[in-house]
């Protein structure tokens, strides 16, 4: 099975849900003998029981948003973490994954700097980067510098009604929202034992429902302070001056997945320089209050 065949066997997990579910409502076939009240309540009784905490999820999110219109579409706006909520002089770096044609390369250079200096870091793999990398991957979830966290399934902007950004096409309704998250969430869960907290998409755009969907698929999304190499396109010195506007508790969005960028040669002039005004690195997950339930 390609790679290709993989992503579209797990979209597909969600997709049938749905018709799961509308199989089970439309079916009304009859019968010389109507069956009794009894055999009926019966009957539906089990088919609800049979209904998975995933199906279950994704109808009560189907029926809260299905004629939701959005109001704001952007990187920030209420329910985005741009920051940690935290005084300290902490600085939380992500780094992005975004897997497809031109995103699947690994920066090792950069996370073996990481490794040598111990250096944290938050990182947001996509699903397609992480089918070209399964080991790669569990040895990164594997290791207590990093936390893994969910970048899509696809790289899209989250959009209820198909906005594009950056000629990156959105998805293109409130299903396919659910399953820009929930395909990830429940790959990178197989993957690493953990089910992710952080969602970013594909752009770091959403509008505001796709940020209400994310916290009802128990997720929250994770945007950025500061973006540290503007999709790794920045030379070394504009990476190490961007880090360098660093604040307590800002959140930098790099990459990993673009070796041949110039992200690991800036990391590398910056992160002494932060640790001489009194920075510290860490991951999010310990920063960021678990959302109610």
């Amino acid at each position: 099975m390609n790679k290709s065949t993989k992503i579209a066997t797990l979209v597909m997990t969600v997709t049938v849900f749905s018709s799961m579910i509308m199989t089970a409502c439309q079916s009304n076939q009859t019968s010389p003998t109507e069956p009794s009240e009894t055999t009926k309540t019966t009957a539906e009784t089990s088919q609800k029981d049979k209904t998975t905490p995933d199906e279950k999820q994704i109808q009560a999110i189907r029926s809260q948003f299905q004629n939701a219109t959005p109001a704001h579409w952007g990187e920030k706006m209420p329910g985005i973490i741009s920051k940690l909520p935290t005084s300290e002089k902490v600085i939380a770096l992500t780094f992005d994954a975004c897997g497809g044609k031109h995103g699947d390369g690994y920066d090792a250079e950069l996370i073996q700097y990481l490794q040598e200096n111990q250096i944290p870091a938050t990182l947001f793999l996509n699903a397609r980067w992480i089918e070209s990398h399964p080991e790669l991957t569990k040895q990164l979830a594997n290791n207590p510098l990093f936390e893994i966290e969910n970048h899509g399934s696809e790289h899209r902007p989250l959009s209820i009604n198909g906005r594009s950004v950056y000629g990156i096409q959105g998805t293109q309704n409130l299903d396919g929202i659910i399953q820009e998250i929930i395909v990830n969430h429940r790959l990178i869960e197989k993957m690493t034992g953990r089910a992710p907290r952080f969602f970013r998409a594909g752009t770091a755009y959403y509008d505001d429902i796709a940020v209400q969907v994310a916290k009802q698929l128990d997720e929250q999304i994770a945007g950025f302070h500061i973006t540290g190499d503007a999709g790794a396109t920045f030379n070394q010195v504009q990476v190490k001056n961007a880090m360098l506007q660093a604040k307590p508790g800002s959140i930098i969005l790099l990459h990993m997945n673009q070796p041949r960028g110039n992200t690991a040669e800036g990391i590398k002039e910056a992160i002494p320089l932060l640790k001489k005004q009194g920075y510290r690195f860490v991951k999010m997950d310990p920063y960021i209050p678990t959302q109610p339930s």
